[in-house]
């Protein structure tokens, strides 16, 4: 079986083997076809959004089974579960792009109403400028009229309209100006909102996958002009499928809520960038650190994960986690930056998990528990 296809099973964590007649384990053969299915699941997988008719929890259980009947499929079944999955995928779209539809309907309905009110109060200044002009006219006459009756009587009439008129205009740019500051405060919250909502993981408010890239981005091409030290720690919850599966996913939402918890009270300078890039997978950005820094805060991670016990439905857990430790180096790119560390993490998963390891071309490969 092919690297990548092999890391790819043992993420899920799943028990792929298949047992013959006699009770002994027969290896099931994972082909290309449905490792790549899989592989899409799994990428779908961590980029759901909360969708109304779809919750997140419920669309990754259903995704979970799909990836089971992939991972262990009975060939006479195998075109109705990929028939399901059809089916599935295609209505989880539609209602997420209805769903990203009625927000963007939502928003924009906000700045039409605000254009709307410019508009009507720009439509109002222009009428009263015309009567505006229009009485000044009238003064006009009554002073080309030659008669003072009529001069004093014009003069009282635009005295009296001109003063009701700065007093109505005064009230209208008050409300005006209140109105425009209520709805420059309610676009500026939605704005807000959708950019938080945009670099936020719903779940766990850790920094998103999309946030992670941009900032990675960004710290390559600060190192470029600065040549300042970066570390990045990768994070997998160790036998998280399995974890789901023995307890449920809210038990499983609460244990990755409570990792980033624990991710942020160790990492709590402005500068650490903690994230979430998959489904129980997490990186964090250790501006400033050599490795060997970056190291003792990996075993931290490590000591502080170890000793917590949580209780929730009247149930303890704990858990662990694999990490994988990357120093930025000066002849690499983002993405091989990342794969070193990727790596680091797939090696201390493969050799026992509940370690640290650090990627090569640091210290040799150095690996620790």
């Amino acid at each position: 079986m092919k690297q990548w296809m092999q890391k790819l099973i043992d993420q899920f964590d799943f028990d792929w083997r298949e047992t013959s007649e006699g009770g002994s384990p027969v290896s099931v053969e994972m082909n290309e076809e449905r490792a790549t299915l899989i592989y899409i699941i799994d990428i779908l997988n961590k980029h759901l959004i909360e969708v109304d008719k779809h919750p997140v929890r419920k669309v990754r259980e259903t995704l979970d089974e799909f990836a089971k009947e992939l991972v262990k499929p009975n060939q006479a079944n195998l075109e109705r579960v990929l028939f399901r999955f059809r089916q599935f995928f295609s209505s989880y779209r539609i209602d997420e792009v209805s769903y990203m539809q009625k927000t963007f309907d939502d928003f924009r309905s906000i700045i039409w109403d605000f254009v709307d009110q410019l508009s009507e109060d720009m439509s109002y200044e222009r009428s009263a400028d015309s009567e505006v002009k229009s009485s000044l006219d009238q003064l006009k006459e009554a002073v080309e009229a030659n008669s003072i009756d009529i001069l004093r009587t014009q003069s009282r009439l635009f005295i009296d309209f001109y003063t009701e008129y700065q007093t109505k205009k005064d009230e209208r740019r008050l409300q005006r100006i209140k109105g425009i500051r209520d709805n420059l405060s309610l676009v500026k919250k939605q704005l807000v909102e959708a950019n938080q909502n945009m670099r936020l993981d719903h779940l766990t408010s850790a920094y998103n996958r999309k946030s992670f890239d941009e900032q990675m981005q960004q710290h390559h091409k600060l190192h470029k002009l600065s040549q300042n030290s970066v570390s990045l720690l990768m994070l997998d919850i160790d036998h998280f499928k399995k974890f789901n599966d023995t307890y449920g996913h809210a038990i499983g939402d609460f244990v990755l809520v409570e990792l980033v918890k624990l991710l942020h009270a160790l990492f709590h300078r402005d500068a650490d960038f903690v994230a979430r890039i998959g489904g129980e997978e997490f990186a964090v950005i250790l501006p400033d650190h050599k490795v060997e820094h970056a190291v003792k805060r990996a075993q931290q991670l490590l000591e502080k994960v170890r000793g917590e016990v949580f209780v929730q439905d009247g149930q303890k857990l704990s858990f662990t986690v694999s990490v994988g430790v990357a120093q930025l180096q000066s002849s690499e790119s983002v993405d091989q930056w990342m794969k070193r560390a990727d790596a680091a993490l797939y090696e201390s998963k493969n050799s026992g998990r509940n370690k640290f390891t650090v990627a090569e071309g640091e210290y040799g490969g150095y690996r620790a528990a």
